[in-house]
């Protein structure tokens, strides 16, 4: 990772867009035992918000599942941060309550996946942007899946949404290879165990792993304080040895 642009984060103004819980709530954390203005845009309040210190994890609503709403809600906040805006992590995800075969999916489960995973990126990326622009560098981080490598049975809809929503990053690299706004994304190197995992897998799974929530939130500082140097366009795997790798090399090495 290149040299550290800020580590005084206390000016810094981020957005968290799916911060209540799991990787997002993570993030949040992370940020704010920095200093950072850290807004989490979510469904629900962010569990258990007793902040670090004397501060706590500002909440803005954000029903990602209702899109035409969503929107102006995301409208309103920007402008309420009178175009203060450097950073943006966008780890909203649907997965659906459970793994099921693809002829057995519901339309509604589809409809949920393609709202949250693929158009409310898109129309967040719409909407931060220009602002992001106006505080260059600045970074936008895209939490992907390995599901875009490594697709597999019953979760059809979840891995083509992932699938599209990585590409649509990989698009606007193409359209802007300067990168005054870092475009990254980045790849658990395992699942991390979150409160919906179990509800999601068959009855028989087992999983446990307790660092990579640990290593999630190192990556996503690291990015933030040095604003994705030599980052732009890159899709980052953060593994459960504290290793930040090129998704290339982390393939390569396996």
């Amino acid at each position: 990772m290149s040299q550290i642009f800020n580590d005084n984060l206390n000016n810094t103004t981020v957005l968290v867009i799916g911060g209540s819980y799991g990787i997002g709530r993570d993030i949040a954390d992370a940020l704010l035992n920095k200093q950072a203005n850290v807004i989490v845009l979510s469904r629900t309040p962010p569990e258990n918000n007793l902040g670090i210190g004397n501060s706590a994890l500002n909440w803005q609503p954000l029903d990602l599942s209702n899109p035409n709403q969503s929107r102006i809600q995301l409208e309103q906040i920007l402008k309420e941060l009178n175009n203060k805006l450097d950073a943006v992590f966008y780890s909203a995800v649907y997965y659906g309550p459970r793994r099921v075969p693809f002829l057995e999916a519901s339309e509604e489960d589809w409809k949920q996946q393609l709202n949250v995973n693929l158009y409310g990126l898109w129309f967040s990326l719409l909407l931060t942007l220009p602002i992001l622009k106006q505080h260059s560098p600045s970074l936008f981080v895209h939490m992907t899946s390995d599901v875009v490598y490594n697709a597999g049975p019953w979760r059809a809809g979840y891995a083509a949404t992932k699938a599209a929503a990585s590409n649509l990053m990989d698009s606007l690299v193409k359209e802007a290879p300067e990168g005054h706004v870092r475009l990254v994304q980045l790849i658990p190197g395992k699942m991390i165990d979150t409160s919906n995992l179990y509800n999601r897998c068959p009855s028989n799974f087992k999983y446990k792993y307790d660092g990579l929530s640990k290593h999630l939130q190192q990556a996503a500082l690291q990015l933030l304080q040095t604003r994705g140097e030599g980052m732009h366009g890159k899709s980052l795997v953060f593994d459960e040895h504290g290793h930040l790798l090129r998704l290339d090399d982390a393939i390569s090495d396996e």
